[in-house]
């Protein structure tokens, strides 16, 4: 058995490349997934000296980095779950099952400062969509310092762990979370946001037999939607100006449903966004925009 940080690397992402596993949660090839769970074991930061890595191992944490790397090919548990860990926008956050894995772009807008888009309208509300973990909410409060911040989720299991890392984070003054199926409750009239963001499930329910063993372990409630996974989409676009300001902006994560979104809602002027990073199917919208798009297509909540 391998006995130093990088032989156990190199073995661990040889295993994943024989046992075919799948990356796409926070990582895209079997050599930064090793990396990231046998350091996660080794209790190693990803910024340690290289010298470190050629270090004899005890026994005892390399039986460690074993077990981790086992239970990823035995089980097809991505390996957020096995360390109920993950970066997004430069925050770790806890994360389990009960919570979509953080992996949306929407990381690159916030460290942009939504610019060019928002200009320099201050950002005094900000209401998070679909919070899961509380990730995009805690890192867009973090960013900016003085907003307050509603956070929605239909699921309650989601919202104890996106409650865990808002109290991590000290942020329970600024990020207030909502049981709510997309929009917060409204009585007597809407709050309104200068920023709405939203990560709607926007898989095609008709998609899930194709899909890699691991995104199976993601809750069903945060990855699908309906037989075209539009339905949640719609309802966003149909309601988001009765929620913004009126020099607020919406951006919405469609993934890789964004070409049946730019068609199915042509009379939207979409702006996708040209990722840095790679990915795609960020949007923006604007209020005027979506004002004029509810009126045409009335929905509800």
């Amino acid at each position: 058995m391998a006995s130093t940080a990088r032989a156990l690397v190199l073995e661990a992402e040889a295993r994943f490349v024989a046992a075919d596993l799948h990356f796409g949660h926070g990582t895209d090839n079997a050599r930064d997934e090793a990396v990231f769970l046998v350091f996660h074991a080794l209790g190693l930061p990803f910024d340690c000296d290289e010298a470190a890595l050629d270090v004899a191992l005890p026994v005892g944490r390399v039986a460690a980095a074993e077990r981790l790397v086992q239970a990823r090919i035995n089980t097809r548990r991505p390996a957020a779950y096995l360390t109920q860990r993950m970066r997004f926008a430069g925050h770790e956050f806890f994360v389990d099952e009960r919570v979509l894995i953080p992996r949306s772009p929407i990381a690159e807008l916030i460290a942009d400062d939504f610019q060019p888009w928002r200009g320099a309208i201050p950002v005094a509300r900000i209401l998070d969509i679909g919070t899961g973990s509380g990730c995009i909410a805690i890192a867009a409060a973090l960013a900016y310092p003085t907003a307050q911040v509603d956070a929605t989720d239909i699921s309650s299991a989601a919202l104890a762990v996106a409650a865990r890392n808002v109290a991590h984070y000290q942020l329970s003054a600024r990020v207030h979370l909502h049981a709510a199926d997309l929009y917060p409750p409204a009585p007597p009239a809407p709050k309104r946001y200068d920023l709405i963001i939203a990560n709607p499930p926007y898989v095609p329910a008709s998609e899930r037999k194709d899909l890699p063993p691991e995104y199976l372990h993601e809750p069903a409630v945060a990855l699908f939607a309906d037989e075209d996974g539009l339905a949640l989409v719609r309802r966003i676009l149909v309601n988001a100006a009765e929620y913004l300001n009126p020099a607020g902006l919406l951006v919405m994560d469609t993934g890789g449903s964004w070409p049946t979104v730019d068609r199915e809602f042509a009379s939207l002027p979409f702006t996708w966004v040209e990722l840095a990073h790679g990915g795609d199917g960020i949007c923006v919208l604007r209020r005027p925009d979506l004002e004029k798009f509810a009126r045409a297509a009335p929905g509800s909540r």
